[in-house]
C-alpha cells in the first residue's frame, strides 16, 4: 500500500485543528481531541497520522479490488 500523502493540518487560535487532504476539508478537532492528535504529529510520521484520524488511510487498495473476478460479471442467479 502507498504512503499517504497531501494532508495538511492547520492549528486555529480557538485551539481547533483542521485537516485537509489535497486541498478538501477532511476533518476538525477539537478540546481533547485536538490536543491528542497534535501530540501524536509531534512524535509520529504526520501523514500516517493525519491519514488515520480522518479515515483515508486506505487510499490506494481499493483499485486493486476493483479488478478481482469476484467483482467481475454482475449477478449470479439460483442462490
Amino acid at each position: 500500500m502507498p504512503r499517504p500523502h497531501g494532508f495538511v493540518f492547520e492549528q486555529r487560535a480557538n485551539g481547533t485543528v483542521v485537516l485537509t487532504h489535497q486541498g478538501r476539508a477532511a476533518g476538525t478537532l477539537r478540546g481533547p481531541r485536538a490536543e491528542k492528535f497534535l501530540a501524536e504529529v509531534v512524535a509520529g510520521d504526520a501523514q500516517l497520522v493525519m491519514a488515520r484520524w480522518t479515515g483515508a488511510y486506505r487510499f490506494g487498495n481499493e483499485r486493486a479490488g476493483k479488478n478481482h473476478p469476484r467483482h467481475q460479471g454482475g449477478r449470479r442467479g439460483g442462490r
